[in-house]
C-alpha cells in the first residue's frame, strides 16, 4: 500500500510553491488547509511544523517543510516525474534552488519591509545586496532556457514561483530576463492546475 501524502497549506502562502510541485509528480496527495491565527498555530500542527508556518508535507512517517526542500524531496522520491536533476544538472540545479531559498528570497523581503543592509556592511550579510542578487539570478535564468539546462526540473518551479510571485506583486524589477524565464516556465498544466486549486480555496480561507 503507497503511503499517504498529506499536504498542509494556506492558499494565501508560499504553499502554492508546494501545490505546484505536487500537481507535478501526478501522485495523490490529500490537502489540510491551515488558518493562520488559529490551525496553524494549534498543537496538532505544531507538531508537525514547531514554526507554524505553511507549507509543509508528511509522506508516511517523513515530514518536510521549507519550499525547497519540499520540491527537492518530491523530485526525488517520485523520479518517475522527471523532474530530479541528472548528474550534469546537479551543480546548477541546487546552485540556483538554494540562492532563490537564501539571498533571493531574503533581499526582496528586506526591500519589501522597507529595510535596506547599509553598503558598509553589505559584506557582514550572507545576503548580498539587492541589485547584486538580481543581477545574479537574471544570469541565470538567461544562460539557458530552464535554471539546471534545456529541461524543466523541480528548481524550475521553485525559482519560477520566486520570480513569478516578484513579477506579479512589483517586488522585483520587471527585467526582460525574468519576464521570459517566468512565461517559459509557468506555461505547464500543472501549474494552470494548482493556480485554479488555490485560487478557487481562497475565498473560503478568506471568509474563515
Amino acid at each position: 500500500m503507497a503511503e499517504e501524502l498529506v499536504f498542509y497549506t494556506n492558499p494565501m502562502s508560499r504553499g502554492r510553491i508546494a501545490r505546484w510541485m505536487l500537481e507535478e509528480i501526478g501522485q495523490p496527495y490529500r490537502t489540510e488547509y491551515l488558518d493562520y491565527a488559529t490551525t496553524m498555530k494549534a498543537p496538532e500542527y505544531l507538531s508537525i511544523n514547531p514554526m507554524g508556518k505553511v507549507p509543509a508535507i508528511k509522506h508516511g512517517d517523513t515530514v518536510v517543510t521549507e519550499g525547497a526542500a519540499i520540491c527537492a524531496y518530491l523530485a526525488e522520491t517520485f523520479p518517475q516525474a522527471g523532474l530530479a536533476p541528472t548528474a550534469a544538472e546537479r551543480g546548477r540545479y541546487f546552485r540556483w534552488m538554494f540562492f532563490a531559498a537564501g539571498p533571493f528570497e531574503m533581499v526582496v523581503t528586506n526591500r519589501a519591509l522597507g529595510f535596506e543592509i547599509p553598503p558598509e556592511r553589505v559584506r557582514m550579510a550572507g545576503c548580498g545586496s539587492f541589485a547584486s542578487v538580481l543581477d545574479t539570478i537574471e544570469y541565470a535564468v538567461s544562460i539557458s532556457p530552464c535554471i539546471a539546462g534545456d529541461r524543466f526540473t523541480a528548481a524550475d518551479v521553485y525559482v519560477g514561483s520566486h520570480i513569478g510571485y516578484g513579477l506579479n506583486f512589483g517586488t522585483i524589477e520587471k527585467r526582460p530576463a525574468f519576464i521570459d524565464y517566468w512565461s517559459r516556465v509557468s506555461d505547464r498544466d500543472a501549474y494552470r492546475r494548482a493556480s485554479d486549486i488555490d485560487n478557487a480555496a481562497m475565498p473560503k480561507q478568506t471568509n474563515a
